[in-house]
């Protein structure tokens, strides 16, 4: 229920005039009624309850909880009542708090932990956060405030933040523009845009999260907030940032760096990490709209298995259904689906189906026929069903903010499960309807009790359909990890599934776009993101379609699409040069896959982002803040895709420390630009020296084969260097009952020496006995190596020193 301030506990106070902090606003030019702003005033008075402090300025009231050592949440209540304490992107806002404490001063409140200081003052109710030595770190330019909205009887509430002068700001999703946000007002409303151009806003996803920096020091904002939001990144005033919403509760939470990789972990903590994919979900995949009939898709699977480029899943677009009638199958294109999917299946491919929210007005459908009987299906509200037209026509759409909703639409899964399907693609569920865009804003919705209008559950739809994908898939799978993948979503959504870019276009603006995207995408908590490779409209021709897959192979999720009004565009559609290419490189993609999963493990395990931008790894420079086109995936590869046509070289700047060149071989340092050569058949790729890198064989699809012996790429450094190896089942939770290996191998080089130590924690039982050392970059000759004391002989391969040594091995040494 909401919670009301006891008032007996705090001193009354009267909001009068301009100096009490009510401020009218008339509007010149439209005849509109006068807008009423309403400032905190002095306080009052406070309440404690537990970890949380209730602040009132006689009127309103601020509730301060400390969340975590390093994270405190804000809460406004203008008259002094709470809404009730839900939201979808935060499961549990109680975490472990190991000290906290309370303080008051003449002109201060103080809430602090081991790591923060919230400090409020009295005569303004201005909130500042600081550090454990005192430096402020971020602070309010003006007090909270909100405006009453006769329209709809709630309020817009509004905070304004000081923005420091050198400060820069990241994060928000998917924007398509420059990683520094500083200069840009932006908006949260889920929106299908199809073709969508640079600086266009809004798009698919809401993610009311930012990171500011500034002198070296990081901090988040989380504006927990579902309704249409706003964000003024110092563009209307240079020294303010500003974010406030149509409606809803000022609700948001400082995070605590001063690292931004720390931010993003600690968003994390509150939000959730994605769970970990199934291995297959990290290979290619291949989609169009649409693979159509059955004999296509065949012709599809051959030409991938009868060129040996390696390839994991093949999409269905809205095609195979009948009528696109959601759940079933278009009996004329594919008349056996069950044979057509276990034909796919033996020669290794996974097949995915898309599933719209739009559910087509037919009684003689068993889904509306159920949804309809049930009252599924979202009202407006004059209590008529909600219809709009997408593809199959007229339709009522499913409130998948309600539970029981979310339980049937699961069990609809049942019959496609059953017929082998592997994964499910949820598209045009921002929600987005033919010719108005999406739903009237008096759509009633259930939210999970907590019922509101659309202006609430708009930017929640998309994450709550997917939700109900994917916890009907997970029952019906059998212990088999699902795989999802949604257009809309909202913070938290990447609990359930993975996401992507969007009806993006051939372009190569569109393919730097990407680059920017899925950095974005990856520290505001989604990282398992990706684009369409190719462009979904237009045309691209061979070498950007090439370069698109050499990024590709660096982006979480892997997959070419393209719309059907378009030349197809398969690995082979460019004629043999590029093809051999493009096989090169999703080849690698393969060989990285043990690398890719353990970058995933981390990323589950310990909310690490898998892309971070050169500005996050080296956060005190500032001359990093504009470089946007260099990243790392994990922290021992770093990537600078080709983003422009026909260019023969580029200029890569290097983190500090020694990199090598991937092709080559050749070491770099760190700290300074480099130009690197980029013929076609190259993608600057750089491995950071001390790494030990995981090398699968080339395979044609996940599990073709049993691995015999793990390749390990040892790249020689002169300091100590820890990297990660992380292996289970691949496609079951029985790593949540510790039924995995998570391996730490230590690399420590000296002028003439090398030694390797693993330790090794879990229960999982690796399938193969030995691992093949190559030893990169050893400035010295070798005299010996002793492998758990035990000399051992070596050998040359591919110019590098190679051994085999059992895969339980303690420790090494190179001299």
């Amino acid at each position: 229920m909401a919670e009301t301030i006891n008032k007996d506990a705090i001193e009354p106070i009267q909001e009068e005039t301009l100096e009490s902090g009510i401020q009218h606003v008339n509007n010149p030019v439209l005849d509109l009624p006068q807008i009423v702003k309403k400032y905190l005033q002095k306080i009052t008075g406070y309440v404690q309850r537990g970890n949380s402090y209730v602040f009132t300025d006689g009127s309103a009231a601020v509730e301060v909880k400390v969340v975590s050592d390093e994270i405190i949440r804000i809460r406004l209540a203008p008259h002094s009542q709470f809404l009730d304490d839900f939201s979808y992107a935060v499961p549990n806002p109680d975490q472990h708090v190991a000290l906290y404490a309370f303080q008051e001063e003449e002109d201060t409140y103080s809430v602090s932990t081991n790591t923060v200081t919230c400090v409020i003052n009295k005569k303004d109710f201005l909130i500042s956060f600081q550090d454990r030595e005192g430096q402020v770190i971020n602070r309010d330019h003006t007090p909270m405030h909100w405006e009453e909205n006769p329209d709809f009887g709630g309020y817009y509430v509004y905070c304004t933040k000081v923005a420091e002068e050198q400060e820069a700001f990241y994060g928000v999703g998917d924007k398509p523009t420059h990683l520094n946000l500083r200069g840009k007002r932006l908006t949260n409303w889920n929106s299908d845009t199809y073709s969508f151009s640079f600086d266009q806003d809004p798009l698919y996803r809401s993610i009311p999260f930012y990171i500011g920096l500034n002198k070296g020091e990081a901090y988040g904002i989380f504006f927990d907030n579902t309704f249409k939001t706003y964000f003024d990144f110092a563009a209307e005033k240079h020294d303010q940032t500003s974010f406030w919403s149509e409606g809803g509760e000022l609700q948001y939470y400082y995070i605590h760096g001063p690292h931004m990789m720390d931010v993003v972990k600690r968003y994390h903590s509150i939000t959730g990490t994605h769970y970990l994919p199934p291995l297959w979900a990290l290979g290619f995949h291949q989609c169009r709209w649409s693979y159509y009939p059955e004999s296509k898709v065949h012709e599809i699977a051959a030409g991938f298995r009868s060129r040996n480029i390696p390839c994991d899943a093949i999409y269905l677009d809205i095609d195979y259904m009948d009528g696109y009638r959601c759940f079933t199958w278009n009996k004329h294109y594919f008349p056996n689906p069950k044979k057509m999917i276990k034909t796919l299946a033996d020669q290794g491919f996974k097949t995915v189906v898309i599933i719209d929210p739009g559910i087509k007005v037919d009684d003689n459908y068993w889904v509306f026929k159920e949804g309809k009987e049930n009252k599924y299906f979202c009202r407006r509200g004059d209590d008529y069903f909600m219809e709009g037209h997408v593809w199959p026509g007229r339709c009522q759409f499913p409130d998948f903010t309600n539970p029981e909703t979310r339980e049937w639409w699961g069990g609809l899964f049942k019959g496609l499960v059953d017929v082998g399907v592997a994964g499910v693609w949820n598209d045009m569920n921002e929600p987005a309807v033919f010719g108005r865009g999406t739903f009237p804003n008096d759509v009633r919705h259930n939210y999970d009790g907590y019922r509101g209008s659309h202006r609430k559950a708009h930017n929640v739809y998309g994450m709550q359909m997917v939700r109900a994908t994917y916890e009907g898939l997970k029952k019906l799978n059998h212990g088999k990890r699902p795989f999802t993948i949604t257009r809309a979503a909202y913070a938290g959504t990447q609990r359930y599934s993975s996401v992507w870019t969007g009806d993006n276009v051939a372009t190569w603006e569109h393919l730097r776009l990407g680059v920017l995207q899925l950095q974005r995408l990856s520290v505001s908590g989604m990282s398992f993101c990706g684009t369409d490779i190719g462009g979904f409209s237009g045309e691209p021709d061979g070498e950007l379609f090439t370069r698109w897959i050499q990024f590709g192979v660096f982006s979480p999720f892997m997959r070419a699409h393209s719309a059907g009004d378009t030349r197809e565009r398969e690995p082979w559609s460019f004629g043999a040069e590029l093809e051999a290419i493009n096989k090169k490189f999703i080849e690698l993609r393969y060989k990285f896959l043990p690398y890719i999963y353990s970058v995933f493990w981390e990323h589950a395990q310990y909310g690490f982002p898998i892309l971070r931008p050169i500005s996050m790894l080296e956060q005190a420079i500032e001359s990093n803040i504009p470089r946007e086109e260099e990243f790392s995936f994990g922290d021992k590869v770093l990537v600078s895709p080709v983003v422009n046509p026909g260019q023969v070289s580029k200029k890569v700047y290097l983190p500090a420390g020694y990199w090598y060149h991937y092709w080559s071989d050749t070491v770099l340092k760190g700290g300074e630009e480099h130009d690197i050569a980029t013929p076609l058949d190259e993608m600057p790729l750089f491995i950071k020296a001390g790494a030990v890198i995981p090398e699968y064989p080339v395979m044609q699809y996940v599990d073709l084969r049993q691995v015999d012996s793990l390749k390990l790429r040892v790249y020689y450094a002169d300091i100590e260097v820890n990297s990660f190896l992380y292996e289970d089942h691949g496609d079951t939770f029985a790593y949540e009952q510790e039924i995995y290996l998570e391996k730490k191998i230590v690399l420590k080089g000296e002028k003439n020496s090398l030694t390797l130590n693993q330790t090794i924690d879990g229960l999982f039982t690796e399938r193969y006995e030995t691992y093949k050392l190559s030893f990169i970059g050893l400035p010295f000759e070798i005299n010996r190596i002793l492998v758990d004391n035990r000399i051992t002989e070596w050998k040359e391969e591919e110019g590098v020193p190679t051994i085999q040594v059992d895969k339980d091995f303690r420790n090494i040494v190179v001299e």
